[in-house]
């Protein structure tokens, strides 16, 4: 592929300014390039879809950010945005992921309808940046580019786009994801964002901790998606349309 540093979109490049400077991105380029070299097949996504995420939100448009762990590892699922799997994927299908029917219940229990499908494109374009923590995987293998150094940058990512845009929602759905929080809770001029955490949607810990995703028996949801709505219709911001394209 091209140069990694072109690769990623004017607005972010100039909110990554220094960073990109530092010998950790140089690093995480080298090791990136050596995994593409000795596994073009078993990369995912695609390469040219690694910054999907930040081409579809730019800087200046996000209004809510959800921070997933790796891409799917599993074939034809990963396509650079967190959570989000092709239109085509039948949601009836062993494919669709866990964590997505659960997010389609959310929805449904918060009166907002149900996902039509499993891509989530449609949010990106709204200003719903589809972010995860490490931004490729090998095939069937979760977490195994976490050591590349993913990190370095999605870590000074969220910290610049924090200190920018100082009244985001932020979405942290488990562990992985609230581990971020410090990077988050830095009110500039006394704005703070809206951080609301959940227990993560895939599986059966969509129903654990002491703040689940869902209620048990589907009896209800954690509600992040009205109170997006309102924290927006506060600022006077269109709200997101969850359900329809």
């Amino acid at each position: 592929m091209r140069n990694l540093t072109d690769a990623i979109p004017l607005s972010w490049r100039d909110l990554l300014r220094d960073y990109l400077q530092s010998s950790a991105w140089q690093d995480l380029q080298s090791r990136l390039q050596a995994e593409i070299a000795l596994h073009p097949q078993t990369i995912c996504p695609a390469p040219e879809f690694f910054f999907k995420a930040l081409e579809l939100t730019a800087v200046d448009q996000v209004k809510v950010v959800i921070l997933g762990q790796d891409p799917y590892h599993s074939p034809g699922l990963a396509q650079g945005l967190a959570f989000s799997i092709p239109a085509e994927i039948a949601m009836r299908s062993k494919q669709f992921p866990s964590s997505l029917r659960n997010i389609s219940k959310a929805l449904a229990l918060e009166g907002l309808g149900s996902l039509k499908h499993g891509d989530l494109s449609h949010w990106a374009k709204q200003g719903v940046l589809l972010l995860n923590t490490a931004l490729s995987v090998r095939l069937g293998e979760p977490t195994s580019h976490t050591h590349l150094g993913w990190s370095s940058l999605i870590d000074q990512l969220i910290l610049q786009l924090a200190k920018q845009r100082p009244n985001l929602v932020w979405l942290l759905w488990g562990a992985h994801a609230q581990a971020k929080l410090s990077l988050i809770e830095r009110p500039e001029n006394g704005v703070q964002p809206l951080i609301l955490q959940a227990s993560h949607p895939s599986g059966l810990g969509v129903y654990k901790t002491t703040k689940p995703f869902l209620q048990a028996n589907n009896t209800g949801s954690c509600r992040h998606f009205i109170q997006t709505n309102q924290w927006l219709q506060k600022l006077g911001k269109v709200e997101i349309s969850w359900t329809s394209e």
